[in-house]
């Protein structure tokens, strides 16, 4: 007889998302003639930029020709999207090759299937943190060391009192939920210890794109000694757009020292369970990449960036604490001290007509705080601002 993979029964039945989109489900039914505004999950409202929709568009019209048409993509990427991302690191100072560089469907699969590729190992999460991240090594049944954070360190992991031993480290910067951008000397600590340690860090810069301090880098690899010791995933989700279509890359570097060759052991993982990015995804992907794409993508993330302006602003007017919104599309609010965040998720929904995201769901370390996304539209971002100013005044 089969049996299940007991791991999964160690997670909660629905995963966060899922479980707020249930919750703001049952409030529209109940309530049919309420306005909601979602400040809560993570997707984008801009379309495409036209850079990029053109080439999409273009790319879609050549699989309509015999000469055009792609069957199934290299398993790890097509020569021109990976000298791509190979320009974009050049511009950062960081040589990479092409075999070093891995396009996928977006960063939650490669962070969720990285787990595969080792055998059973400690693993260190600071906490909060993306869901993925532990859920994916609860489900391998890897036993997980959480860093728990607070506003005294402005949510900066540190490996300060770790114990040395080996360990798959995960960190995000600028990070999801918190909005904590790294500063320089923060990663250069985390590298030290792997390299001291021999563990390896998965570093997760999903949201580079919206650093605007000159002293947090973009990529972890901008760091001495980060090639020998750190995998770096990202994404073209946030930076333009593509949360429906799907493309990003992780770079696995071949100078890795770690006891065993994960860039072969990750190209062979992708070969056997993945069959590429659709050839039309990809020369959008190029596209975003282009001088032309990073400039119409950067007027976008400046509106996102300025919606989290207006949120942080109310935020004061309303004596919220918060963290976030300057590197970040995210604000981490501290909740009254009276109130649980999912309290403030109820009092935000029934009262405001807000969806939020409660802390907890980012783990332990996310009690207290709820997080809200600078994602949606100008007009709705600001009528959100003067529901939260109605509420917490």
């Amino acid at each position: 007889m089969l049996t299940a993979n007991e791991n999964y029964y160690k997670l909660d039945k629905n995963y966060l998302f899922k479980r707020i989109a249930g919750r703001v489900e049952e409030f529209k039914k109940a309530h049919p003639e309420r306005d909601v505004i979602s400040l809560g999950l993570g997707d984008v409202s801009l379309p495409l930029a036209p850079h990029i929709a053109a080439a999409f568009s273009r790319a879609a019209a050549e699989m309509s020709e015999k000469s055009g048409f792609h069957g199934y993509a290299p398993y790890y990427g097509y020569d021109f999207l990976k000298e791509a991302v190979k320009r974009l690191y050049l511009s950062r100072g960081v040589t990479l090759g092409e075999d070093e560089i891995f396009i996928s469907d977006g960063a939650k699969c490669d962070l969720a299937n990285l787990t595969g590729v080792f055998g059973k190992c400690r693993v260190v999460i600071p906490s909060p943190a993306y869901p993925v991240y532990s859920d994916a090594n609860v489900i391998s049944g890897n036993a997980v060391t959480y860093i728990p954070l607070d506003d005294e360190s402005d949510f900066l992991p540190l490996p300060d009192y770790l114990d040395g031993k080996s360990a798959l480290i995960y960190l995000c910067s600028p990070n999801n939920p918190t909005g904590a951008a790294y500063p320089k000397e923060v990663i250069s600590r985390w590298v030290d210890y792997a390299l001291r340690s021999h563990s390896l860090i998965v570093f997760d810069n999903a949201y580079e794109a919206f650093i605007t301090e000159d002293d947090k880098p973009h990529s972890i690899f901008e760091t001495d000694g980060a090639i020998s010791c750190a995998i770096e995933v990202s994404s073209l989700s946030k930076r333009a757009g593509f949360t429906g279509i799907r493309c990003g890359w992780t770079v696995v570097p071949k100078t890795l020292k770690v006891g065993f060759d994960v860039n072969a052991l990750w190209g062979r993982r992708q070969s056997t369970k993945f069959n590429g990015v659709c050839y039309a995804v990809q020369k959008a992907a190029e596209a975003a990449l282009s001088e032309r794409g990073i400039r119409e993508s950067r007027s976008q993330i400046d509106y996102y960036l300025k919606n989290a302006a207006v949120l942080s602003s109310a935020c004061k007017k309303s004596g919220l604490k918060f963290f976030g919104g300057v590197n970040s599309p995210y604000l981490w609010v501290k909740c009254p001290s009276s109130l649980t965040d999912e309290e403030t998720f109820d009092l935000l929904l029934n009262r405001a007509g807000i969806v939020c995201t409660p802390g907890s769901g980012f783990g332990a370390g996310g009690g207290g705080y709820i997080r809200l996304t600078a994602f949606s539209s100008r007009e709705n971002t600001l009528t959100a601002a003067e529901r939260i100013s109605a509420v917490f005044k």
